[in-house]
């Protein structure tokens, strides 16, 4: 926390609008806050911009190309993950499924699957990915799920951004079976990468990230709806692809070699503090 002055940073959205948020940290839960946060209603227009990644499959810039290679990667691993829980039967519902690949992975390999996408852009993409596939269903919110549970339930950097947080993972855990599986994956604000970037550090991403996570505030968010962290696990690819946004952001440029060195030592310091860019939980009910 060495980069807060009076427990408080200002960060710029880089994005969409320009505007300015704080983040705030609560120091109870270790846990960092965007002030002000938009309203829900206004929340959509924050998402609308080309470059918001994550809802498109664009390849037209250096960053794209890259952000693709790499996701083809993740989704291996996100799978192989997946697949070495015991579970009763192989149903998974992926929040915030973005385009659609992670699901289209899952069933190919046997899984059933349903997502939660409230991107109209990104739904669109999904759902023609999926169209093929019978079982498959895509809601625009979770509140449309009512009686369906789960063995496993994943969210891929999806946490930060949801509004009433303390009723969302009530939410998740009603939906996961006894012995279910939940997957959070989040960026964490003790990584080196953040420390170094300061406020320019792309993984704030304010205001779209509502909050922002270390270990403990993970722990303690979750140990209070009974639920207990049983492994923590690395995403090492982040501190590059962070690193790389982060440089424009602060130099108004890209600088490939300096932001691979800075993901590359991040990740080297990660090795003797566990504080890597980004961090997967696995979690289950206690």
């Amino acid at each position: 926390m060495i980069f807060f002055e009076n427990n408080k940073i200002t960060c710029q959205d880089y994005t969409v609008s320009n505007e300015k948020f704080e983040l705030v940290y609560n120091i109870k839960l270790e846990l960092l806050e965007t002030f002000p946060q938009p309203k829900i209603e206004d929340l959509g227009k924050y998402y609308e911009s080309v470059d918001y990644i994550s809802h498109t499959d664009s390849k037209k810039s250096v960053i794209d190309k890259l952000y693709q290679v790499v996701k083809g990667y993740a989704l291996n691993q996100k799978l192989k993950l997946i697949n070495s829980f015991k579970t009763e039967e192989k149903n998974i519902l992926d929040v915030g499924c973005g385009t659609g690949d992670f699901l289209l992975k899952c069933k190919n390999n046997g899984w059933n699957v349903v997502g939660v996408e409230p991107n109209s852009n990104a739904y669109s993409l999904a759902e023609t990915k999926l169209s093929k596939i019978k079982t498959s269903k895509i809601f625009s919110d979770i509140t449309e799920i009512t009686s369906e549970k789960f063995d496993v339930i994943t969210l891929w950097h999806v946490l930060e951004h949801v509004p009433n947080l303390s009723e969302y993972i009530s939410k998740l855990k009603y939906l996961l079976k006894p012995n279910g599986v939940l997957v959070i994956a989040v960026p964490n604000y003790k990584s080196y990468d953040a420390s170094y970037y300061k406020q320019f550090w792309a993984a704030f991403d304010v205001p779209r990230h509502l909050w922002h996570f270390s270990k403990k505030s993970i722990q303690l968010l979750f140990s209070a709806q009974q639920m207990n962290v049983v492994k923590i696990l690395p995403m090492k690819f982040d501190s590059f692809y962070v690193s790389l946004l982060s440089e424009k952001y602060k130099n108004c440029k890209n600088n490939f070699v300096k932001a691979f060195c800075i993901g590359f030592l991040s990740n080297l310091k990660a090795m003797g503090t566990k504080e890597y860019s980004s961090l997967i939980y696995v979690i289950k009910k206690t």
